[in-house]
Order: structure tokens, then sequence, then C-alpha cells
């Protein structure tokens, strides 16, 4: 992909993807990651960001487990899954992502499979027309380290959304197909609305960019000498 990047600290890639959209609105801003990143160590931040609702788009890459850290169980593991560190299986219910940013309000939540590469591209252009935050948890098997939710597990469970000429402006049913986990997994566009950016909403954002106003480190040194 062209474009420019800012690699950040694991969990970390929502609040820098937020600063610069704030900083610069002309950007368009994609933050990237696992599940452990987003949902576990990176958790908070992806609550506040469906939240604030900025202008950014969330790509979550969800292979149910730790696939860059040796394997450990990841909050979005399987009831029963084993790995080198929960020998004894899982003991906790899954974290799911596409219901929890739906009771925040979220104003796009979707979900793909990158064995679906013709569909994984549309939702994501998709989600990055939709002005407002976009969740697009992309499901991907980890072929080092899951050997439950494989491509073929996946493949024999995955149905569209858009093949039942879904309605994504209603909620309540948009939260009773991303709780369906199981024999049936539904991909596709669960929920779109639009409400006004965070950015937006900012009295101090109004006018020029933050990018195009003058900066002077003078203003700020008086503050900065209050310290030393």
């Amino acid at each position: 992909m062209k474009c420019n990047t800012f690699n950040g600290l694991h969990g970390r890639s929502l609040p820098l993807a937020t600063g610069a959209k704030l900083v610069n609105p002309e950007l368009v801003v994609i933050a990237e990651g696992g599940d452990g990143d987003m949902y576990g160590e990176g958790g908070n931040h992806f609550i506040q960001a469906a939240r604030k609702n900025t202008n950014i788009t969330l790509l979550a890459h969800n292979n149910q487990v730790y696939g860059l850290t040796k394997g450990q169980a990841s909050p979005t593991s399987e009831p029963g899954f084993t790995t080198k560190v929960q020998t004894e299986g899982v003991k906790i219910s899954m974290l799911d992502p596409l219901t929890t940013a739906l009771s925040l309000n979220a104003g796009f939540v979707a979900r793909s499979f990158s064995g679906d590469i013709e569909h994984l591209s549309w939702v994501i252009q998709q989600a990055i027309q939709h002005r407002g935050f976009s969740l697009v948890d992309i499901l991907m098997p980890c072929i080092s380290f899951n050997k439950l939710n494989t491509f073929k597990w996946y493949k024999s469970r995955i149905y569209k959304l858009e093949d039942e000429h879904w309605d994504t402006s209603n909620k309540a049913a948009a939260y009773t197909r991303a709780e369906e986990w199981g024999e049936k997994i539904p991909i596709g566009i669960f929920y779109k609305a639009e409400r006004p950016p965070y950015e937006d909403l900012i009295s101090a954002l109004k006018g020029k960019p933050l990018i195009d106003r003058e900066y002077n480190p003078q203003r700020v040194s008086k503050l900065f000498n209050e310290f030393i």
C-alpha cells in the first residue's frame, strides 16, 4: 500500500490514529493490528475510539490467538482452546468485538474473512468511506498456533449478510446477528448509521486544521518553565 505509516507500541494504534486525524482531518486514517493488540492490550483504546466516533477506520486481524507472541490465548479465543499457557483450555468467555462496538454506539460495524478477498476489499472500502469510527473485524486463520479456527473451519460456517438483503440500519437485529457464532458465522456490514464525528464537536478544531496553523514554541515556553 502506498501510504504514510507510523509503527507505534503494541495496543496503541488507535490513540496515534486519533491524533493524526485531529491534527489533519484531510488524511484518510487507518489503524490496524491483531485481536490481542486491539482487544487485549488496546482494549480500553478500542472502547474510547468507538465512543468518540473519530473519523478513522480500524482493521482488526482476528485470528483468535496471539499469533506473534508464541500462541497464547487472546480475548477472542474460544472457551476450551488449549495453548502452552492455557494447558487446561481457556476458562473464560470470548470477547465479541461486534456486540461491544454496537453497545458503544459505533456508527459502522462489520466483519469479513481473509479467505474472501473480494468481499473483504468491498467491506474495507465501505468502512473508509463512512464518516466516523468504523470497525472491520477480519477473521484470519493463524496457521502456526491456531489449529482449531482454520481456513476450512471458517469456510464451512461463513455466510454473507448481503445475500439476505440485510438492513444495515436495524441495530437490534445487528446485535442479534453479531451474537451468532458456532455452526453459522455471518460476515458483512452489520450496522451503519450517521452521527457527527468527534472532530466536528470540538470548538478548538473549527476553522483551519491544526497542521495549517502557525506554530510558535515561545507561546508555551512559560508553561514549560514552570516544570523546571
